[in-house]
């Protein structure tokens, strides 16, 4: 064994995928950020930080292994198109998948045989430093037992409130024991929040970047601020688009938007109508506007109406005399 081969370390990255695509829902939807985490940056900056804390040289740590692994919906249910891009993104950041099937009763199992590979391939490939991006105390026993054959665990965590499909504020937190129990505990939220490193490279890499998107702020409209207390339409004069999804019930204008949701109003409903990202069909919550027609199904939740499966109507923008 030569002198480099002493000086390696082989790092593996096991990703909770549930709590990473929270996670990067939160930073693309509800952050100012409006963008998803980018693997590939990510495992930058996680060279970069082990390197630090192992006090050696970047080009000295590398990544020899990444793992995913989430409960996955039936082909009958899910997005196929959707799950197939997002397959192409960990391929290509070379991050190996594995999938369990979803029950009606959710994810179950993932935690257990995320720690057992984890395990598992410290014993046969003895990696120099695990990183984990999980935020679950159910993970400390992992972490324990990799102490005893020697790893390192790097433990990637967030905390932060965000707005959930209901309209309550919820919190997420990474369990306070989990980065006790690590050896180099980061907390990223900290880390992309702080304003001093806005401007460097390993922290700005760590967001996808998307050319020519300019994200909504809430400062821009398509209608005057004083149009947008009572937004009303002639319902006659639009027409719904031929792709909207079956069993359509209503159409109408996005009164407000802000991180993450907004409200609709349109001219059968009294009151406004409760949106949430996750009920904006084709994943283009980020490029909705005050003022813009949509079409969407009626719901409920806890808290009152709320739209399901809300569609953005390009070709129905507001046009005049639709709006006093």
């Amino acid at each position: 064994m030569n002198a480099t081969d002493n000086r390696l370390v082989r790092i593996a990255v096991f990703y909770d995928g549930n709590f990473f695509s929270h996670v990067s829902n939160h930073y693309n939807y509800q952050h100012p950020r409006h963008a998803r985490i980018d693997f590939n940056g990510l495992h930058e900056f996680v060279r970069s930080e082990i390197a630090a804390q192992e006090s050696t040289e970047i080009r000295y740590c590398q990544i020899v292994d990444a793992h995913y692994f989430r409960g996955r919906k039936s082909a009958r249910d899910a997005n196929l198109a959707a799950e197939r891009s997002f397959d192409e993104v960990l391929m290509r950041a070379g991050i190996t998948t594995h999938y369990t099937p979803l029950t009606r009763y959710g994810e179950k199992g993932i935690d257990v045989w995320l720690a057992l590979e984890a395990f598992e391939l410290v014993i046969l490939k003895k990696y120099s430093v695990v990183v984990l991006i999980a935020g679950d105390s159910d993970y400390v026993p992992l972490l324990r037992k990799l102490a005893t054959f020697g790893a390192r665990v790097l433990l990637l965590g967030w905390n932060f409130k965000s707005l959930g499909a209901d309209g309550l504020e919820r919190e997420t937190r990474t369990s306070q024991i989990l980065l006790d129990e690590a050896t180099y505990p980061i907390m990223m939220s900290d880390v992309m929040d702080d304003e001093t490193r806005a401007d460097d490279p390993l922290v700005d890499g760590l967001f996808v970047k998307r050319p020519f998107f300019t994200p909504f702020t809430g400062t821009e409209r398509l209608l005057p601020e004083a149009q947008l207390g009572d937004l009303t339409f002639d319902e006659a004069d639009f027409e719904p688009a031929d792709d909207a999804p079956l069993g359509i019930g209503r159409t109408g204008l996005v009164k407000f938007i802000k991180n993450g949701w907004g409200f609709i109003v349109d001219g059968e409903t009294q009151g406004d109508v409760f949106f949430h990202w996750t009920d904006v069909e084709g994943d283009d919550f980020n490029e909705l506007r005050e003022g813009t027609f949509v079409t969407y199904v009626p719901g409920r939740n806890d808290r009152g109406p709320c739209a399901r499966h809300v569609l953005p109507v390009e070709a129905a923008a507001a046009e005049p005399g639709l709006v006093p």
